[in-house]
């Protein structure tokens, strides 16, 4: 567990403490709780004479899958919000779920233990590189606005894949068949429009009904908070359409690329039907045929074929079939 306290009197820097037996009269304190090595840590905070918490909500705070999400009670407001996970790999990015809880006087976060988010921001406030954040409210828009950006910051490695697939998809060269590449890509593309709905929705339930007191100038920001993840949602949308556009134009261009394939060999095949008709005809074994015995029968026979191939050609051409 870690403990800062924050804004104690107004104006001191925050600070690490060791440990911690009751809230502070002044400021405000924040808990951050690693979930696998923390179970208990709702006595803790019982401790420190913040009132109860309900059974529901500590079972959901341990639930690393739960998604984003707000509740409340006459002492605390819970909001669970899904981050993203560091470990990205093979163009698959994951998420956790951070439970923040705002009391008062104190703050409590119970997260996977490998946030780079929280990470940043303790050390953000410790290094007092910015404004402290003067209550539990502002620091958790610190928290949520960090995990936003991640998000947003996500939108140019995707970028780049999805121009990669659009390099290997139109290239009439080559020829692929890792389809599910593409839907997977997809895939990755829809869960993070669903995660940022879900954001919204927390975001926008907690603020409206929040027990806290929160300042105009702290309501702007959490409603240029709103504005970024709606951002990193209309991005996830418009790659979905243009995956779908793209598969579209994909398969278009490899219908008219075998349509082309289909016309070359159909002309190829109506220039050589006559001329088998006529290897045919003088292949046959009969014994009076007259043109076997001319002198110079082979090379007529020859020419008129080389003729008859070109004049079908020239035809072709003209019609505008080949």
């Amino acid at each position: 567990m870690d403990i800062l306290l924050l804004a104690s009197p107004v104006g001191t820097p925050p600070r690490k403490l060791d440990r911690i037996d009751s809230c502070p009269s002044e400021g405000f304190v924040w808990l951050d709780f690693t979930r696998g090595q923390a179970t208990n840590w709702h006595e803790t905070v019982e401790r420190l004479g913040c009132g109860p918490l309900h059974e529901g909500h500590v079972r959901d705070s341990l639930n690393p899958a739960h998604p984003s999400f707000f509740d409340s009670t006459s002492n605390y407001d819970m909001v669970i919000f899904r981050g993203l996970a560091p470990d990205i790999e093979d163009d698959q990015f994951n998420t956790h779920a951070v439970a923040l809880f705002l009391f008062d006087r104190v703050l409590v976060t119970v997260q996977p233990g490998d946030s780079r988010s929280i990470k940043a921001v303790k050390e953000r406030l410790l290094d007092q590189n910015g404004r402290a954040p003067a209550d539990p409210a502002a620091l958790l828009h610190l928290l949520l606005n960090a995990m936003v950006d991640r998000f947003l910051a996500l939108r140019e490695p995707l970028t780049q894949q999805m121009e990669v697939w659009m390099e290997r998809l139109l290239d009439p060269r080559r020829r692929t068949s890792k389809w599910y590449r593409v839907m997977s890509h997809r895939s990755q593309l829809r869960r993070l429009e669903v995660l940022c709905d879900e954001q919204e929705d927390a975001l926008v339930t907690w603020r409206d009904n929040t027990r806290l007191e929160i300042a105009e100038s702290l309501y702007v920001r959490y409603t240029d908070l709103l504005e970024h993840i709606r951002r990193v949602a209309k991005f996830a949308r418009g790659q979905q359409h243009e995956v779908e556009g793209l598969m579209q134009l994909h398969f278009a261009a490899l219908s008219n690329r075998t349509n082309e394939i289909m016309r070359v060999l159909t002309v190829l095949s109506a220039i050589f039907l006559p001329l088998t008709l006529v290897a045919g005809i003088y292949g046959m074994n009969f014994e009076f045929m007259p043109e076997l015995h001319t002198r110079h029968g082979y090379f007529y026979t020859l020419g008129g074929m080389v003729l008859l191939a070109a004049a079908l050609l020239g035809w072709f051409r003209w019609k505008k079939w080949f």
